[in-house]
């Protein structure tokens, strides 16, 4: 007997022993988000600045990192869940829980010095002014 493990390029059988040994050795796949999930992510740009906001539902600003080291900024934490609040029973848990970290990469014309976070209903925003100064172009006459 085979069962098939669906994978978003094509489709292919795996031995029904392979999915016992997967499920016995990685877990049941609702295990996988009490350990770790990945934040939604949507980034904008204007003249001015770039924008990054994160999905970051359930999650206190206090248990939100955010680091600029070289020329990237990571934003880390860990959305936990009670299990065993007084009186309530999980029958499905569907949400992602556990630590994430986002890092991406800032471009040389920005203004470091002038990032600012702002955490509100879920939803990190982080606005990264660029530097006017650094986005001056300058034209250079052939002789």
């Amino acid at each position: 007997m085979e069962t098939f493990n669906y994978n978003s390029d094509f489709y292919r059988p795996i031995p029904f022993d392979n999915f016992i040994h997967q499920f016995i050795n990685e877990g049941y796949p609702g295990d996988r988000m009490a350990q770790e999930f990945t934040p939604k992510v949507d980034i904008a740009e204007s003249d001015k600045s770039f924008e990054i906001q994160l999905q970051l539902p359930g999650i206190p600003k206090d248990q939100i990192d955010i680091t600029i080291e070289r020329d990237q900024i990571t934003v880390s934490g860990e959305r936990n869940i009670e299990k065993n609040e007084k009186g309530k029973k999980f029958n499905s848990i569907e949400s992602h829980f556990g630590a994430f970290k986002r890092s991406f990469t800032l471009p040389e014309d920005i203004n470091k010095d002038k990032i600012k976070a702002n955490h509100t209903h879920g939803i990190l925003i982080i606005e990264i002014p660029k530097d006017m100064k650094k986005m001056i172009k300058k034209s250079i006459a052939i002789s």
